[in-house]
């Protein structure tokens, strides 16, 4: 709502301008505050079709549309310069504002006619070899361009052309843990499209091009909290599938400390021993939402669904799902001789550096009958993790990554009954994702002071696991999916390295291949 808002008010700035503008190039003022038909009128003046204007309704490509007419649009009035050109792309209805107050702007025609008879003026000059008439042309030439401008104007396209697509279209992921192993590996890396799921407008409208979230070497982050504009997500071209892989920001990344390998979050050091320690010297990163980390795993569960998983077997409303073709779980390898054969893992794909401890290993079932086949022992190994979501001992203390649930997953318009039982399951969307004040007084639960028995969710959550289901950090330890951290869907592995390493070779048989696998 607010992105439109945003877009309805610059609008109505820049008609009030095209009122103010109009009579300068000897068109009536009215026409200036005619919506839609005065951006026919704008193209008309600037020497292009009125139906050209059209385009300026298809959303994406009319950001290049509305740069090129804001700029034909203050040429005609003789502003050629570089600086000029940009302030018409950065602040187009003020400046058209100006440039009608402007007592020295007088209207010179249609820019693109204008440009086109000269170009064709000095084509003929050229080509009749009147070394005087093209002297003349030189001389008044308005459309010539240093190669400093030629450079800088096309190192500000490619950029721009880039980060459009980046921030729109598609953007290029790398796979850097192996927690989606072994359907996606370390070292893939995904082509994901951010219009399927439906395009998610930027909130954070200032920051370094190409990058994320953080300056290399300088290691500050890349962008500027404020201005800042509120969540919106175009309609999806498709709906978020059970069972398929899909990128978001990390929901609990929004106070990280940053490390290296890795970040950790506040509630990660509150809660783990000795975290504190390692971190020391690091400095807490509040994080809006467009700038979390991103993550990739599979989408195990849809809204309104409730998850629980039973000894590694997951299930949804009670019905146990088809587990990935890939799926690990840890298992104890030994042997007769107790060593084991690292030629016989490399053969079998064996991930050696996401060994859980010695002689630990992620396996799929494929590589466990292989190794039964070698003689070798082999048995599951299930880890108790005492950091599981949603971090509450007292009603949860039961759960682990291999025994875990039931757990509702909100759905738009639910309501769900809050107690003080459920309520650190839901406490983070209330209040974080949800934005509610939640308090607990004498034993009372109050949301923006009012006594709550119950709560309506605003928005759609998802629930996030990895295939290699003992070594991967995912909705088991910090929780819900929230629509509005949603990125997108991946498409496909363009390019592989083994083990995350080019050092260690190319997997050239993962190129080109689809990043949805089951």
């Amino acid at each position: 709502m607010w992105f439109f808002i945003f877009l309805i008010v610059g609008y109505i700035i820049w008609s009030i301008g095209l009122y103010l503008l109009f009579p300068k190039a000897g068109i009536e003022s009215w026409k200036g505050l005619v919506p839609f038909y005065n951006m026919g009128v704008l193209a008309r003046m600037v020497g292009r079709s009125p139906y050209w204007a059209l385009w300026l309704l298809f959303p994406i490509v009319n950001i290049f549309y509305y740069s090129s007419l804001v700029i034909d649009e203050v040429r005609s009035f003789g502003k050629y310069s570089f600086g000029e050109s940009v302030l018409a792309v950065l602040f187009g209805p003020i400046y058209t504002i100006y440039l009608a107050m402007d007592k020295k702007a007088k209207f010179l025609g249609p820019a693109i006619t204008q440009e086109k008879t000269f170009r064709t003026q000095l084509a003929e000059a050229h080509a009749a070899g009147n070394t005087k008439l093209i002297r003349q042309l030189e001389a008044k030439n308005v459309y010539k361009k240093s190669p400093a401008r030629e450079w800088v104007e096309s190192i500000i396209f490619a950029v721009f052309a880039a980060s459009f697509i980046r921030m729109f279209l598609i953007e290029a992921f790398v796979i850097p843990t192996s927690s989606m192993e072994g359907s996606l590996l370390v070292g893939d890396f995904l082509f994901v499209s951010k219009a399927n799921y439906g395009i998610r407008t930027p909130m954070t409208i200032l920051a370094v091009p190409l990058l994320h979230n953080r300056i290399p070497v300088l290691n500050v982050e890349s962008y500027l909290k404020k201005p800042s504009l509120p969540y919106f997500r175009l309609p999806a071209l498709q709906s978020i599938q059970r069972n398929t892989p899909f990128v978001f920001n990390w929901p609990v990344g929004d106070s990280v400390y940053i490390m290296p390998d890795r970040s950790y979050t506040a509630g990660q050091v509150r809660r783990i021993p000795g975290l504190a320690n390692m971190l020391h010297g690091s400095h807490l990163v509040v994080r809006p939402i467009d700038k979390k980390d991103h993550y990739i795993k599979r989408c195990v569960g849809l809204p309104g669904d409730t998850l629980q998983v039973i000894d590694n077997q997951l299930y949804i409303n009670g019905d146990a799902q088809k587990n990935p073709e890939k799926m690990q779980l840890a298992y104890s390898i030994q042997s007769g001789t107790g060593q084991i054969n690292d030629l016989l893992l490399d053969r079998l794909h064996i991930n050696v550096s996401d060994r859980m401890g010695p002689s630990i290993y992620n396996l799929n079932k494929e590589q466990v009958i292989a190794l039964q086949h070698e003689g070798l022992e082999v048995q599951i190994i299930n880890p108790e993790a005492n950091d599981v979501f949603p971090h509450d001992k007292t009603h949860y203390g039961s759960w682990t990554v291999s025994n875990y649930g039931p757990i509702y997953i909100p759905k738009k318009g639910v309501t769900v009954d809050l107690t003080m039982n459920n309520l650190a399951l839901y406490r983070r969307l209330i209040h974080d994702y949800e934005h509610n004040d939640l308090e607990v007084v004498n034993g009372q639960i109050l949301v923006n002071g009012t006594p709550a028995t119950n709560y309506t969710f605003n928005q759609d959550y998802y629930w996030a696991m990895g295939d290699n289901r003992h070594n991967s950090e995912d909705s088991r330890m910090w929780g819900f999916v929230p629509e509005d951290h949603v990125v997108g869907k991946p498409l496909f592995i363009w390019f592989s390295t083994k083990n995350g390493s080019i050092r260690n070779g190319i997997n050239w048989n993962r190129l080109f291949t689809s990043a949805n696998k089951d």
